[in-house]
């Protein structure tokens, strides 16, 4: 059974990255991936959750099957999440799969919802499927790949427990562990690490700064060095107990997409963001914003970028995950 189970564990890694493809573009919903394949294995079709409303990435690939007249060879769903069972802005996707003749399903993650975990798979279980966790693969990256579903919608489970989004502090220092860059530059990473910042910042639904970042270097909070969902309208909210926000900055944030709004209290921003069905925010600020949400322990995630002290070498990358965030 080890090539069943290879073919399994390669249908969950595409899972995972059609899933990727589109995170930051799903909330309030996770982004999902899903892989259909045949009796031998074989990948009959791949999807994901683009966009709330929008199909669920088990419905997508059962529809990419229908229109290549392949659903007939359904046999198994490979799925980043427990497919849903209520009917919302879209049709159960328990009810899709058992529109077909699909035989086992493997799952990565358990919905997090406290009402829902285990719900799906029960469902499709009773209806005589042969359901499993990729975590009981018998596969040796089965821990690793449970672990990247754990880790693709860990701000949906966060956002579902606590009602907050997922905190993801992005810092970026010079060789001396410094964080205000030269004079006339406003960073001092490579563009390697620009890119991987740019990702980080098109993952998220909504930017955290303070008005000292805004007054120093009026950052536009685009993202320019990799391609933008389309259509992507962010949050950037801007904590300013003295009112120093100049009218004019956010009146251009709001000509470049971003809908601004002043802040005094951390906690109370995270709730408003949460309310408002945030799954990520992006903290990028000095070094006064960031240690306030280091110290209150209301991060979840930091990645820091380090320019290297040779030239031409790449930036060292380290990312931190708070010990209480990586619970389940």
């Amino acid at each position: 059974m080890i090539g069943r189970a290879s073919r399994v564990a390669d249908a969950f890694r595409l899972a995972l990255e059609e899933a990727h493809t589109f995170v930051g573009a799903t909330a309030p919903n996770p982004p999902v991936g899903c892989v259909l394949l045949d009796a031998v294995g074989e990948v009959l079709a791949k999807a994901a959750h683009v966009r709330a409303g929008q199909p669920h990435a088990e419905a997508a690939a059962i529809a990419a099957c229908r229109a290549a007249g392949l659903v007939e060879r359904i046999h198994t769903a490979v799925v980043t999440l427990e497919p849903c069972s209520h009917t919302g802005r879209t049709p159960p996707c328990t009810e899709a799969l058992l529109s077909t003749p699909v035989r086992a399903v493997w799952i990565g993650a358990l919905d997090p919802h406290p009402r829902a975990p285990g719900v799906g798979f029960a469902r499709l279980g009773q209806a005589g499927l042969a359901v499993a966790m990729i975590s009981e693969l018998d596969h040796p990256d089965a821990p690793e790949l449970a672990r990247a579903a754990g880790r693709l919608i860990a701000p949906f489970a966060k956002l579902s427990r606590t009602g907050r989004p997922w905190v993801l502090v992005k810092t970026a220092l010079d060789v001396r562990s410094g964080m205000i860059p030269p004079p006339v530059a406003k960073t001092f990473t490579s563009p390697q690490s620009l890119a991987h910042a740019h990702r980080l910042r098109r993952g998220c639904e909504a930017i955290i700064t303070g008005s000292g970042t805004v007054l120093a270097d009026d950052p536009t909070f685009t993202v320019r060095h990799v391609a933008d969902h389309p259509g992507r309208r962010r949050r950037l909210a801007i904590l300013d107990r003295r009112g120093r926000t100049p009218g004019a900055y956010l009146d251009a944030a709001a000509a470049r997409g971003l809908d601004a709004s002043l802040h005094t209290d951390i906690p109370a921003l995270l709730d408003k963001l949460g309310a408002a069905g945030v799954l990520s925010a992006l903290v990028e600020a000095g070094p006064t914003v960031r240690q306030a949400f280091l110290d209150a322990e209301l991060w979840d995630e930091e990645v820091v970028f380090q320019r290297s002290a040779l030239p031409g070498d790449p930036d060292r990358v380290e990312v931190r995950t708070r010990l209480a965030s990586a619970q389940p």
